[in-house]
């Protein structure tokens, strides 16, 4: 069979071509094909990865109330790096908002932050839950050094009208 390449008249068979192709399969060399996508119409995409920003100083805020407890840690510029909580861990009902459950929601958002490369934190605790100081010690514990810690609860100036006084 005669093919035509460059302008000039080869003369290759079919199947010299073909075993050409097969050893370029198996070597792993084929550069013709491209990837296929599956489907009709459907183009393969490539997924982008994230890039991971390094990030040696930011910011832990800590949220323990009576029923649950959050922590969410920020950059300087208050851009969420990682968060979890204790719903979150697979805790439910009242175990939610105990100190153990504050150190599990730490522990993840630690091995969250591995590829971040965080080093210090300023921390701020929210509510009154017993969560608080377990999760404060478990930063610490977790190779996050702890630079000041500080109490951002809010508290009434006056509160809402009293209920009148009851008369039996």
């Amino acid at each position: 069979m005669l093919f035509m390449m460059d302008g000039e008249f080869n003369n290759t068979s079919t199947e010299s071509l073909f075993d050409e192709q097969v050893a370029k399969d198996v070597a792993g060399t084929s550069q013709s094909e491209e990837p296929k996508a599956e489907g009709k119409g459907t183009k393969a995409k490539k997924k982008v990865k994230k890039q991971l920003r390094t990030v040696s100083r930011g910011r832990a805020y800590i949220q323990a109330t009576y029923n649950n407890t959050i922590v969410t840690v920020t950059d300087a510029q208050g851009n969420v790096l990682a968060w979890s909580s204790s719903g979150r861990m697979g805790f439910k009902g009242p175990k939610k908002s105990t100190s153990y459950a504050a150190g599990i929601v730490v522990r993840d958002v630690a091995t969250r932050l591995e590829g971040v490369g965080l080093k210090e934190v300023e921390v701020f605790v929210k509510g009154v839950g017993a969560g608080r100081e377990a999760a404060v010690r478990a930063l610490n514990a977790n190779n996050i050094e702890v630079l000041t810690i500080k109490d951002i609860t809010p508290i009434p100036h006056n509160g809402p009208r009293q209920p009148k006084v009851r008369r039996v």
